[in-house]
């Protein structure tokens, strides 16, 4: 049975770093707003001229003007006034945000669960929308292919899954998804409008419910290989998959080397 992979139970992650966002900004606002000075500027703009007005209290109908040499005041009360305003609309966006998460955040899981409801033997005639997480991965695992061959190796590189690969890079980041309980495929065919390629990686990111390629370009300083990547990249770029969304690009020559620093830095940001 295949599953049509549901991308995310995206709204709610997002939304979890949207909050986290806002109220770092919140408590950076509120903090400011200790040290703002009483009052409130008014504006007037008059035959394309805006003058400013300090009114001392909500009563304060007039207030007193503030000539524009004034650059510093003006500057305290403008942004006083744009961060209170900032600061209720924050607040509004957050209490919205925490409704959402505290009514919705846990259907993307009863949905998933709710393949399991169905006895084993029944569950090959249903499409599940989305699954469990370990029903997921076990699928697209199990999903097979064929990929490359890889008989002209003059290198022998086994990763710790005892695959076969082209090179120590590729070793190491396949050894580093691995470690991470990621999972990958190795040079597993797509299909683009070009013709098929074989991605070195083909990487399933479990929590956000997409799939990813991480090409390792490990010649750059060849001028064929070089040439090459760039077809590549267009090839990828023509089938609207991008670097930095679903394309990982990672480089190396033979005197600047892929490190595992920058292995790992990919695998967190897009990976996990």
């Amino acid at each position: 049975m295949k599953s049509n992979i549901m991308k995310e139970a995206g709204v709610y992650l997002q939304a979890r770093k949207r909050l986290a966002e806002l109220k770092r900004v919140q408590n950076i606002l509120e903090a400011r707003s200790q040290n703002y000075p009483q009052g409130k500027i008014h504006l007037i703009t008059r035959g394309g001229r805006v003058m400013y007005y300090l009114r001392s209290s909500a009563s304060d109908r007039t207030g007193v003007y503030i000539s524009v040499r004034d650059e510093k005041k003006i500057k305290t009360y403008l942004q006083k006034s744009y961060d209170e305003k900032s600061l209720r609309l924050i607040r509004q966006e957050i209490r919205a945000l925490e409704k959402l998460l505290q009514t919705g955040a846990l259907i993307p899981e009863q949905i998933q669960n709710l393949y399991l409801k169905f006895p084993e033997r029944a569950r090959k005639f249903v499409m599940a929308s989305d699954l469990p997480d370990e029903v997921l991965v076990h699928n697209w695992l199990e999903t097979p292919y064929e990929g490359k061959s890889i008989s002209d190796l003059k290198s022998d590189f086994i990763t710790e899954q005892g695959e076969h690969v082209r090179s120590k890079s590729e070793l190491n980041i396949a050894n580093a998804l691995y470690r991470r309980k990621i999972p990958y495929k190795y040079e597993c065919p797509l299909t683009l409008r070009s013709g098929t390629i074989y991605p070195d990686f083909t990487i399933l990111n479990v929590r956000k419910r997409t799939v990813l390629y991480w090409e390792h370009r490990g010649m750059m300083d060849d001028h064929d290989y070089a040439r090459n990547a760039v077809r590549r990249l267009k090839d990828y770029q023509q089938n609207q998959i991008y670097p930095g969304e679903q394309l990982i690009i990672t480089e190396e020559t033979s005197v600047s080397p892929l490190g595992t620093g920058e292995i790992n830095a990919m695998i967190r940001e897009y990976c996990l």
